[in-house]
């Protein structure tokens, strides 16, 4: 039996760690996008504590990134990301469907993320 392909792994940790990371600074904390605020508007929050949410958002999300890229060979993080990808998609499917069918929308950005994820943790499991 082979063992895991580090190329692989390595390739997955920073596709989506830099991902996360990414998607808490920009959208969440260098701007606010349109769609942040109407994520969390949609759930009856004022601006001032959307606002507030968003950005502690994005905060954790690249906390969450940092540690993907660090402790990339725990698998349990990486079934927390898998975990979160889901929930962040069910979230859009919950609040805001019409989203669904935008352009570069979570099931284009985040289905592909969670599929990289199941490579990765099948590889990091070898």
């Amino acid at each position: 039996m082979r063992g895991n392909n580090p190329g692989y792994i390595q390739i997955a940790r920073y596709i989506v760690g830099l991902s996360w990371i990414y998607h808490g600074f920009f959208p969440k904390l260098y701007h606010i996008a349109p769609l942040e605020k109407l994520m969390t508007g949609s759930a009856g929050f004022s601006a001032e504590v959307s606002d507030l949410i968003t950005r502690s958002a994005g905060i954790g999300e690249i906390i969450f990134g940092v540690c993907l890229l660090v402790f990339y060979k725990n698998k349990h993080i990486v079934i927390l990301n898998i975990l979160a990808l889901v929930g962040l998609l069910l979230a859009v499917v919950v609040m805001q469907p019409p989203l669904l069918i935008e352009a570069f929308n979570p099931v284009t950005t985040n289905l592909p993320l969670i599929g990289l994820s199941f490579i990765w943790l099948k590889e990091i499991t070898k």
